[in-house]
């Protein structure tokens, strides 16, 4: 009898226990259809031949990098995503409008961008000659690439023809119309000087400092010249600088109609350019945001707080060795910030890379994903190295061959990513285990983009060394939405810049079009406003990048809306 009776108790224990784990699994609004959809293509290191690759394989372990746009005008988001191995194939995968893509990079003309000179460290849609089509550029250790979006699925490299065929070993870049002349300009990042890192003729071209290196290679602007060339201008717009750039991020901290410049720089403080609105920038770090010693990672820009202010989040390190934070920049209104990471519980997401603020529940409150993880290998850890190096006497971080080689050892490996779910504006509430995203892989680059068009955000991680993953938003709040596709006539035709200011149920809200903001990867350049139970939407304003404001009503709720520049009404 009693034997009956545990057998029956333990039943029932295991039904609640099954039951939680059903209930769990129910509540994950995230679901990992990355191999059902056709994207699980590995990304792979690139491997150096020389005689600092030992030392140079845990620091050069990028590249993974996603970008979403629409290259072909069907209505559904696509997304070009990178390798970085010698001979590896870059993706352009096609949206067939069912949550399956196929990998058209072969026929399109871009999956070639790694050879024995170059290694594919990034990529950027922007519209270069503003024929309506995004182009692409793919950023790369060596020469970047500039491929022409000819239509049809076919693109041309185009890259000599527009000027930009110079050796600039980038990492990152951005594309918006600083001057307002109705062009996208593009901003370029390097993270090493213009040597060559596949042979380099001498060992000295590592960091020269922990906290204060300038021997990267810093930020050039090219300005668009409207005739599909480019012009190095960086000298006249003020922005020289010789950080160890790792990433850019637009956006109007003043609302002036001007768009202004973050630059995250490892070893070494971060830059805030101010946009003066004459075609040149003026270096306001010390009052904007003070100098730091930190490692930044990832530049994005959103209105957490809905005060009508864009706020900026930079991801830091935080491990054992290195406790540095990240950086929740609050905007005050006045071209000065206020760090409140730590007092919105985002401080710390171990080694940060890329991050991205979106409303994935849509309550109208921009939530935070944030990926992290340096190199996951071996068991063996590879902080005592570093340490070791750092505090011997003399030592000169420059050369290369006074690093310790990495090996198999980890250094801030399996680290679990950060859901933020944003508590209106006051904190943040990590919420990736429940929904299922708290990945252990090397993460780095995210791109946010409703790939259904249900009205639900979706996420596409790029991860270092491995395979992605593609994230499917089957949030069931049933909570409201609405979408805009901006085009610019006056303005640029992606109406990159455009800010849109939506008032609906008393509430107003604040989103913006940037140039391909957050650390190796771009977002949908839509903009999408969650309303939570609001069903009605009074009126957006629209910015438009030349200066024009336009009131719009008749806003359709719970579907994409079509914006055009000058129109008056919202196109049908």
């Amino acid at each position: 009898m009693k034997r009956a009776i545990a057998i029956a108790a333990g039943s029932v224990a295991f039904a609640a226990v099954a039951a939680v784990a059903a209930e769990q699994v129910s509540e994950r609004w995230f679901q990992d259809v990355t191999a059902k959809a056709g994207v699980a293509a590995k990304h792979t290191n690139r491997e150096f031949n020389n005689p600092y690759a030992k030392i140079m394989a845990g620091y050069t372990a990028l590249g993974a990098s996603v970008a979403a746009a629409d290259y072909d005008g069907d209505g559904l988001e696509d997304v070009f995503v990178t390798d970085s191995k010698l001979g590896g194939k870059n993706h352009l995968y096609h949206n067939n409008g069912n949550f399956t893509f196929t990998d058209v990079a072969e026929q399109a003309g871009v999956a070639n961008g790694n050879d024995e000179n170059n290694a594919t460290a990034d990529c950027l849609w922007f519209d270069y000659n503003n024929d309506g089509r995004p182009d692409l550029l793919v950023i790369r250790f060596g020469r970047n690439q500039l491929f022409e979006n000819l239509g049809g699925g076919k693109f041309r490299d185009v890259t000599k023809k527009a000027g930009l065929e110079r050796y600039m070993n980038a990492i990152t870049a951005v594309a918006f119309d600083y001057d307002r002349d109705g062009q996208v300009d593009l901003f370029v990042g390097s993270y090493f000087q213009p040597i060559n890192i596949f042979n380099p003729e001498s060992p000295r071209f590592f960091p020269e400092s922990f906290e204060t290196a300038n021997n990267g290679g810093g930020v050039t602007v090219f300005h668009n010249n409207g005739n599909g060339t480019f012009t190095d201008v960086t000298a006249k717009t003020g922005l020289q600088t010789s950080g160890w750039t790792l990433d850019l991020g637009n956006g109007d901290a003043d609302n002036d109609g001007f768009d202004d410049l973050y630059v995250a720089c490892d070893f070494g403080t971060d830059r805030f350019f101010h946009n003066n609105g004459n075609g040149t920038f003026t270096d306001i770090t010390e009052k904007a945001i003070g100098f730091d010693s930190k490692k930044g990672m990832n530049v994005d820009w959103g209105d957490y707080d809905n005060d009508g202010l864009l706020d900026i989040y930079v991801t830091n390190i935080t491990d054992d060795y290195m406790r540095e934070g990240n950086f929740l920049w609050h905007n005050n209104g006045d071209l000065t910030f206020s760090d409140v990471s730590r007092e919105t519980g985002t401080a710390e997401t171990g080694w940060g890379w890329g991050a991205k603020f979106f409303d994935y529940d849509n309550d109208g409150w921009l939530d935070l994903y944030v990926v992290n993880g340096w190199v996951s290998a071996g068991k063996e850890s590879y902080v005592p190295d570093i340490f070791e190096m750092v505090t011997r006497p003399g030592i000169d971080f420059a050369d290369a061959r006074n690093w310790p080689p990495m090996g198999n050892k980890s250094l801030s490996g399996y680290e679990k990513k950060k859901l933020f779910h944003n508590e209106k504006g006051q904190i943040f509430k990590d919420e990736a285990a429940k929904h299922g995203v708290d990945s252990v892989r090397d993460g780095r680059g995210i791109a946010i983009a409703d790939f259904d068009n249900d009205g639900r955000l979706d996420m596409f991680v790029a991860n270092a060394n491995g395979e992605p993953f593609l994230y499917r938003n089957t949030e069931n709040t049933r909570n409201h939405w609405v979408q805009f596709a901006l085009r610019g006539t006056k303005s640029n035709k992606s109406a990159v810049g455009a800010q849109v200011r939506l008032k609906a149920g008393g509430m107003n809200r604040l989103q913006f079009i940037s140039g391909g903001n957050s650390f190796a990867g771009q977002s949908s350049n839509r903009v999408h406003f969650g309303l939570g139970e609001v069903a009605k939407v009074d009126q957006i304003e629209v910015r438009w990048p030349t200066g024009q404001r336009e009131v719009f009503t008749g806003i359709a709720v719970d579907k994409l809306n079509k914006i055009v520049e000058g129109s008056g009404k919202p196109v049908k």
